[in-house]
């Protein structure tokens, strides 16, 4: 009471006191505001820890080094990405590799596709013990698996280069498409396929305008797998690869000396373009 007096005496407003009620009230709001979002927290955290390393090669592939290790930012330059060719034999390692990813999945995608069909659509004798075969590339280690390639090819004669590696990179995506292609198939209603043919079609009509256009999709995400798959193998190409040289083998041979910006460029043109092209197919079935 007597505060009250002296401050209208005064003119000085009286002190604004806050109830323990309202202090519960808003810890109580924060609470609900973060448990309610904590999905949203963990899942931007567990992005920004898978992005972490994507966003070191991109920043680096701008660092001006000026020594043989590209771990220290030293400052902003254009000059690797205006010659990325500039570290001798980048260039060629990659567009062997991109070679040999492109071959492999053209390869093991219609191989795994044909096989697919044939364990979805077919009953034959051995089905069940080929099911379980195909898993088997998939659970081997690629240690044990290139070391196997190895003893074969030594074993016949063969000379070590572009075609082992090629044949190893094969062996082991085919797994992955048949599985791919497989789940796709068997999500598939087979009445459609039925009411076309009920609708005079025949199996190459029927094929070509029911079947093939709902296996797409599963066909297009197997290549895609493949071909990352093979783009960044290092271990079976190891054991396989002779004087061969592709960009994993480079990455990790340049990594003994001091590993050149140029290598951050052409990481961060491989993201890039991986990007695009799932955006750009995103749009594309959107609009459809």
């Amino acid at each position: 009471m007597a505060a009250s007096t002296t401050a209208r005496r005064t003119g000085a407003a009286p002190a604004a006191t806050t109830a323990p009620g309202d202090a519960g009230r808003s810890l109580r709001r924060l609470w609900r505001a973060v448990t309610h979002n904590l999905v949203l927290f963990w899942s931007a955290l567990t992005l920004l820890y898978l992005f972490l390393p994507v966003f070191v090669v991109v920043a680096f592939s701008f660092n001006d080094n000026r020594g043989r290790f590209n771990f220290t930012w030293q400052g902003f330059s254009l000059k690797s990405w205006l010659d990325p060719c500039g570290a001798p034999g980048i260039c060629p390692a990659m567009v062997r590799s991109v070679q040999i990813a492109a071959l492999a999945t053209i390869a093991a995608t219609a191989l795994g596709t044909l096989i697919a069909f044939a364990l979805v659509r077919h009953r034959f004798t051995g089905r069940t013990p080929t099911n379980f075969l195909i898993f088997l590339p998939m659970a081997t280690p690629e240690v044990v698996m290139g070391s196997s390639l190895l003893a074969l090819f030594l074993n016949l004669g063969v000379q070590r280069g572009f075609g082992t590696i090629l044949i190893g990179h094969i062996l082991f995506n085919v797994s992955f498409v048949v599985v791919t292609v497989k789940a796709r198939l068997q999500s598939m209603d087979a009445r459609l396929e039925e009411a076309a043919m009920d609708l005079y079609a025949n199996e190459w009509a029927t094929f070509r305008r029911v079947t093939l256009p709902l296996v797409t999709p599963g066909i297009i995400a197997a290549a895609l797998l493949a071909f990352a798959l093979s783009f960044d193998d290092f271990i079976i190409t190891n054991f396989n690869s002779g004087n061969t040289i592709t960009f994993p083998m480079f990455v990790w041979g340049a990594a003994q000396r001091g590993i050149p910006p140029q290598v951050n460029v052409m990481g961060t043109a491989v993201f890039v373009i991986a990007v695009a092209g799932m955006v750009i197919a995103r749009l594309v079935r959107g609009r459809r």
